[in-house]
């Protein structure tokens, strides 16, 4: 049965349009995904739709026919809009399919900051372009440019453009107060603004246009997903993390992490093994052999008494590597200019 097939693919979207009956649209798409055996996750809001599905090849280009004749997405999603991998079914758990208020979780009504408001798009080729020049400038010591990661820290840990100021959050809706605390950072720079397919630029660059204080605002049209089909070995070094159970994909051979315990270079993800915390860990295959799997020592300690204990009481992300990180962090304005040209 071709759509049962394991050799398959995962497709990444989003589309802003403005849906009516964001209700009506959920059940239709939770029908299309069950009809071709696809799992994952799509997000419907009154701003639109944004999906990561799983399935055969068959089941993924009949996906993209389907929605690209849907009449509220007609004129406004086309075919490469669709970011595609290697994959299937098997990297999803299941199927999720429900409605929020946005359809990227950043925490601010979109009625205040709006999709429509955002940065000005540029194509992989511009982008590379743009990335070039900064990174020349940058080792001249003179750019007036930020080359902004708008992903969380265990992300861009893992894979980011050279010369990138890579925020230490934990969540997206973590951004705009990094935004607020930093805004002197970015006073009259120009911005150059990437993450996995797109979608968190369109509310991420609108945010940061809101305040005024930057020169120009640009994001990175198709993501890095995008980046990496015309740049294999371009400016991105490293893995490119996706929210499913591939952890990550990799277009070229660079490990730019390591090893939470011993420092090898590392850049594969594991949950950690406490059964209360959802942290991903790097920890190496020697290192794990060892015992060495918990994301942190509170951890791992963890681990231990809850084994011993019943399992009725579930403890969540209250661990060392939470309460040492600063929620927002605050950029050293002054640093920020001699370390741009390092990778």
């Amino acid at each position: 049965h071709a759509v049962d097939s394991k050799v398959g693919e995962v497709l990444l979207y989003y589309c802003y349009c403005e849906v009516k009956d964001p209700e009506k649209l959920c059940a239709w798409q939770k029908a299309l995904c069950q009809h071709l055996h696809l799992t994952g996750k799509v997000r419907v809001a009154s701003e639109g739709i944004n999906g990561t599905v799983g399935g055969s090849k068959v089941a993924t280009k009949l996906y993209i026919e389907v929605m690209l004749s849907q009449p509220l997405f007609k004129d406004i999603l086309c075919q490469e809009d669709f970011k595609s991998s290697a994959g299937g079914s098997q990297c999803f758990p299941d199927l999720r399919v429900g409605v929020f208020k946005e359809i990227v979780p950043m925490g601010i009504d979109p009625k205040i900051v709006s999709y429509k408001e955002t940065g000005i798009h540029l194509s992989p080729q511009e982008f590379h372009r743009e990335v070039e020049q900064y990174l020349s400038q940058a080792s001249q010591g003179q750019s007036d440019t930020i080359l902004l990661d708008c992903r969380n820290f265990y992300e861009s840990k893992i894979g980011h453009f050279q010369g990138c100021l890579a925020p230490d959050i934990r969540k997206f809706s973590y951004f705009p107060s990094y935004v607020d605390e930093n805004l002197e950072l970015f006073k009259d720079k120009r911005v150059l603004m990437y993450c996995t397919g797109g979608i968190r630029c369109e509310r991420g660059s609108a945010y940061l246009r809101s305040k005024a204080v930057c020169r120009e605002v640009y994001q990175l049209k198709g993501g890095i997903h995008k980046y990496l089909e015309e740049f294999p070995d371009g400016f991105y070094r490293g893995k490119l993390f996706v929210f499913d159970d591939r952890y990550a994909i990799c277009s070229n051979e660079d490990i730019i992490s390591a090893c939470r315990y011993c420092g090898t270079l590392w850049d594969q993800y594991k949950l950690c093994s406490s059964q209360h915390c959802r942290q991903l860990v790097l920890t190496c295959p020697s290192c794990r052999s060892k015992g060495l799997t918990a994301c942190c020592p509170v951890c791992q300690e963890k681990e231990l008494q809850v084994t011993s204990r019943a399992s009725g009481q579930t403890l969540k992300e209250e661990c060392e590597c939470t309460r040492r990180r600063p929620r927002v962090p605050i950029e050293d304005v002054s640093r920020r200019t001699l370390d741009a040209g390092k990778d």
